[in-house]
This record gives C-alpha cells, sequence and structure tokens, in this order.
C-alpha cells in the first residue's frame, strides 16, 4: 500500500564501438548518418535532458554540439567523490514503471544489470522514528486514528485511479486534500510533508502535484504485502553517464564542457549566433537551452515581452542537499520522511539501505536534503555551517550517531530545480518553439503529468528531439 510517507521518491566502461554494435537496441535509431545535412545545432546544457535531446538528434541525422558550463556531464544525477566512495550527489533510485528510463539503460547495455531490491519506509514525527514499510505498519501508525488512516488511504486509492489530471489543475491542493483526507490527516502528514517539499508556495500548488507523486510511487510497490521495491545500476549514475559519453561520441556528437553559454541570438536569415564565456562565438542553425527558465532566461535575450514574462512566471523550489558518508550503515529504510517542525532538512535518504554487496565498502551512505526556495539564505551558509545543523538535528533523531561517525560531508546547491506546479499550469506554460527562428526552449518545467525524475526527463527529451525534427 502507498502512504503519504513517499512524498520524498517522486533522485566497467566498453567501447562506444560495442555501444553501437546492438541497433536492435536502440529504440529510437533512425538509420542516419551521424552528421549528415546541413543543419547545425547546438543543445545547452549537458544534464540528462540534454544528452538525450543531443543523442536523439544526431541520430536523425544532425550535427549536435552540446554546451556544458560545469566540467562534468550528468547534471544533478552526476556524481562526485565521498572519502574513497564515488556515487550520485543527489538521490536517485529506479522503478519498474520507468520505461523510458529502463530503455536508454537497455540501449546503454546496463538495463540487465539493474538490482532490484524491497526497502523500508520510515516516518519521523512528534520526535519519534515510526516504520511504516507495509500496509501492516500503516494499520499500526500511531500518529492517526483508524478512521483517519481509512481517509488517508481512500485518497491515495482515489488518486491512483485518476487518469487525467488536468482538472486537478484547477484545484488548490490543500482544500483537495482535506476533502478527501479529513482535517486530521491534512494537519498532522500532509501539510508537514507538502512544506517540506514545497515550502510555503504549497499554498499556490494545484492538486495535480500530489497525484503526480501518487501515480509515480504506486508503480514501487508490487510485492504481495505491497512493500517498495527500487532498482539501482551498480557503480551507480558514474557508469550510466560514462556509458552515455562514449553513445554521445559513437554518433558525432562533440561534448564541449566548462563552456558557459552567456547568450543565444539571431545573426540574419537562419543562423544563430552564440556566444560563449571562454571561447569564440560559434554560428549555428538551431539551438535548444535546457536550463531552468531563469537561466535560459538570461541566454536569450531576444525573446518577445510575452515570452520573457511566462518565463519568468514559472515558480522553482531549489535544493540544499548533504551527502554523508558513515562509519556504518544507519538503517533499514530507504527513505525516512519527516513531519517535525525541529529537523531542519526534508528527509533522511538511506542508499545503503538499498544497495547490495560491498558497493560501499560496508559504510553508510546518506542524504539530508532540504527543499527552499532560490533566495534563500541556506545558498549563503558554508558546509560546515550546514554540517553543524544537520549533524546537530541528526544526532537527536539517532541515537546511537556519534558526530566521529561521519566520514565525507559535502554539500550540493541547486537554485532552480523544482518547478512549482501552480493553478492551471500547464495552460500557462510558455511554448518550446520562440519567435526566434532556431530557437528553441525545452526544460523541466514542461513535465506536466509526472515528477521530476530521468524517467520523466527521458521522455521529454525524446518528445522534444522527434517534434523538433518533425517541424524542421
Amino acid at each position: 500500500m502507498l502512504t503519504p510517507t513517499n512524498l520524498q521518491n517522486a533522485s566497467s566502461i566498453e567501447t562506444s564501438a560495442a555501444l553501437g554494435s546492438r541497433p536492435d537496441r536502440n529504440p529510437l535509431a533512425s538509420g542516419a548518418v551521424p552528421g549528415a545535412g546541413s543543419q547545425k545545432w547546438a543543445v545547452i546544457g549537458g544534464g540528462f535532458l540534454g544528452m538525450t535531446l543531443a543523442v536523439r538528434l544526431a541520430q536523425q541525422g544532425k550535427t549536435v554540439t552540446l554546451f556544458e558550463a560545469a566540467p562534468f556531464l550528468g547534471g544533478v544525477a552526476a556524481p562526485w567523490q565521498l572519502g574513497d566512495v564515488v556515487w550520485d550527489r543527489h538521490y536517485h533510485v529506479i522503478l519498474s514503471t520507468d520505461t523510458r528510463l529502463r530503455a536508454l539503460l537497455c540501449e546503454l547495455q546496463l538495463e540487465d544489470d539493474v538490482i532490484w531490491k524491497k526497502v523500508g519506509t520510515g516516518f519521523y514525527a512528534g520526535s519519534r522514528l515510526h516504520s511504516i514499510s507495509n500496509v501492516y505498519e500503516f494499520l499500526r501508525f500511531p500518529p492517526l486514528g483508524m478512521v483517519e488512516k481509512l481517509r488517508l488511504a481512500a485518497t491515495i486509492l482515489r488518486a491512483s485511479c485518476i487518469k487525467d489530471p488536468r482538472p486537478l489543475e484547477k484545484i488548490l491542493v490543500e482544500p483537495w486534500l482535506r476533502k478527501w483526507s479529513g482535517a486530521a490527516a491534512t494537519q498532522k502528514l500532509w501539510l508537514p510533508l507538502l512544506r517540506a517539499k514545497l515550502g510555503e508556495s504549497y499554498r499556490q500548488t494545484s492538486a495535480a502535484f500530489i497525484w503526480a507523486t501518487i501515480a509515480r510511487l504506486y508503480g514501487a510497490r508490487r510485492t504481495g504485502g505491497k512493500a517498495e521495491v527500487f532498482g539501482y545500476v551498480p557503480g551507480g549514475y558514474a557508469r550510466i553517464i560514462d556509458r552515455f559519453k562514449h553513445l554521445l561520441s559513437h554518433h558525432g556528437v562533440q561534448i564541449r564542457l566548462n563552456q558557459a553559454v552567456r547568450s543565444i541570438a539571431s545573426s540574419g536569415v537562419g543562423r544563430l549566433r552564440i556566444e560563449l564565456d571562454s571561447s569564440p562565438s560559434e554560428a549555428f542553425s538551431h539551438a535548444v537551452v535546457t536550463t531552468a527558465a531563469p537561466l535560459a532566461l538570461g541566454m536569450c535575450p531576444d525573446l518577445s515581452p510575452g515570452e520573457k514574462a511566462a518565463l519568468r512566471a514559472i515558480r522553482y523550489q531549489g535544493i540544499v542537499c548533504a551527502s554523508l558518508l558513515l562509519r556504518s550503515p544507519l538503517s533499514r529504510f530507504y527513505v525516512t520522511n519527516i513531519a517535525d517542525a525541529s529537523v531542519p532538512y526534508t528527509a533522511v535518504v538511506e542508499m545503503s539501505a538499498l544497495l547490495e554487496g560491498d558497493q560501499l565498502g560496508g559504510r553508510g551512505l546518506v542524504y539530508l536534503p532540504k527543499y527552499v526556495p532560490p533566495d534563500s539564505q541556506y545558498f549563503t551558509l558554508t558546509d560546515q555551517q550546514i554540517r553543524e545543523e544537520f549533524e546537530t538535528a541528526f544526532a537527536q533523531m539517532y541515537q546511537g550517531f556519534q558526530r566521529g561517525d561521519t566520514l565525507s560531508f559535502r554539500v550540493s546547491r541547486v537554485k532552480y530545480l523544482l518547478p512549482i506546479p501552480t493553478l492551471h499550469y500547464s495552460a500557462s506554460l510558455p511554448s518550446t518553439s520562440t519567435s526566434v527562428r532556431g530557437l528553441y526552449i525545452v526544460n523541466s518545467a514542461q513535465i506536466v503529468d509526472g515528477t521530476l525524475n530521468v524517467d520523466e526527463t527521458v521522455r521529454l527529451a525524446e518528445c522534444a528531439a522527434r517534434d523538433l525534427v518533425s517541424c524542421n
């Protein structure tokens, strides 16, 4: 049975010749020669959206250059080092229903390597840690009475049966939850979780947000006891991205790292000039910007006033996410959601509860995410200041934890991560096409029937690549 405690989760190299040797496993291969034709495309942003767009365009015969401001590919899925461990800088899992991501992993010859595991779920409320990993534990969940639990279950069942979420975009999430779950369950569970993820922006968020979260995570519960089953690739996203680099190279995509784009402007009929911070400007026939709306807005000065206003209207939550490498694993819970205002982070996500074997050398790997608005003071704090605040709360949650148990502590900061689905969200989104000929904007704000995750990102990229080629 799905419970609202899952709100947090709605995150060996082979040669390029080997990656290209199995065209039957490529779901979008067109048979076109990479680089054929006169169109020269630029894709700005080297996350999974940009990488997928670049390779699909190249597979359809376009000459493609991929620009990334960072010294690495992957965006928020990129890995980093914690002590002697290399793993993802943000938490990610694979669901059995992630069909687009799994097809991509098949193309990268990694899908057969995915390890699936049943995991537990925790909930921290009233200074107590509860297990709520299956239907039986949910029925014994102390913070709610039986009537409240039944109404909560009915809310989840109701949401899981909705096929078209567009009507929910007209309804604010809090009134919708109060109608179906009742005042008590909404106050005790839903609102703390919504505030943790969306801050006070939950007040302007539509009920489509909770529908999308439930719809995604319902697919993770596929066992008889309705426990969650998640998957991962051994080696994490470092291995996936390494394979992706070979796939891009095999299809002729030029990868330009450390290349921040300053501006994209029209320079004559059918030409765009891309100004770079550290290299000479370059000309392209087409450019696709995959960055968040505020960043895209700064790159594209020739957009119309209406287009600029539409981009400015998209609201975002950022994230400050701490990664902790611990001496030993912490618990059996992959995710522990938090409904306690005294705890400064949103959840405890323990990757070591999911990983099997010696992936971490017997250590524990924990993520402490905090979702904040882009102007939050947390973006100005040092890693040490965040560590002091987070570890103090962590020690209160886990009595056996000692400060010396942390072997490595690093903080990732992303100002524009989660587009907030406000009322009438899909109707107010800016178009992919712009008034500047050849210039397109494709970003995560255009995920309207799902949550922000790699599977939805791949789906968006593949749909956009198909549509962009068909209209050019």
